[in-house]
């Protein structure tokens, strides 16, 4: 293909290309950004396109490739490291792998709890929460799946509710 066949073909894609950028970016100005550079790269790369490849789709996808790589930079530039952070004086939410002694009561006291569940619910729920999945559960104790995935979520709003208070 020549280069004014080439120009031609993609100056016939205008239309699909700013749709396309449309659907990528969700904003008019930058689909219109978008297909312009990659008009510029499509015209840039010519000689990397054989006449075998269907044309409309490898331009789309350098529309594609072009505004993932753009993204994965905007959401680089935007994240930011503070290098004069004291990370001594940090709060820490959550696990920090140590165990305390506000831990170990918080987890008796969920053991208690979990322990005053019916027989019923607290099977299946201890089951599940060892990593069982839900057919496996069922299996073992001979009940069907909806049985084991009622129980599962009685025994979790029983203890939403008995540890509403609980931080």
């Amino acid at each position: 293909m020549n280069t004014k066949q080439f120009q031609q073909k993609l100056i016939g894609l205008q239309d699909n290309m700013v749709n396309f950028a449309l659907i990528l970016t969700a904003n008019r100005e930058d689909a219109y950004d978008l297909t312009q550079d990659t008009t510029l790269k499509v015209l840039d790369n010519k000689d990397k396109f054989s006449d075998n490849i269907n044309f409309k789709g490898w331009v789309l996808t350098v529309m594609r490739n072009i505004f993932i790589n753009n993204y994965r930079k905007l959401v680089r530039t935007q994240t930011v490291f503070d290098q004069n952070a004291n990370l001594y004086n940090l709060n820490v939410v959550g696990n920090t792998g140590f165990v305390s002694p506000e831990s170990l009561y918080d987890l008796a006291e969920i053991s208690n709890v979990i322990d005053c569940l019916p027989k019923d619910w607290k099977i299946p729920f201890s089951m599940y929460v060892s990593g069982y999945r839900y057919d496996e559960i069922a299996e073992k104790l001979g009940v069907p799946l909806g049985t084991v995935k009622s129980r599962i979520y009685y025994a979790r709003k029983e203890l939403q509710l008995k540890l509403k208070d609980y931080q």
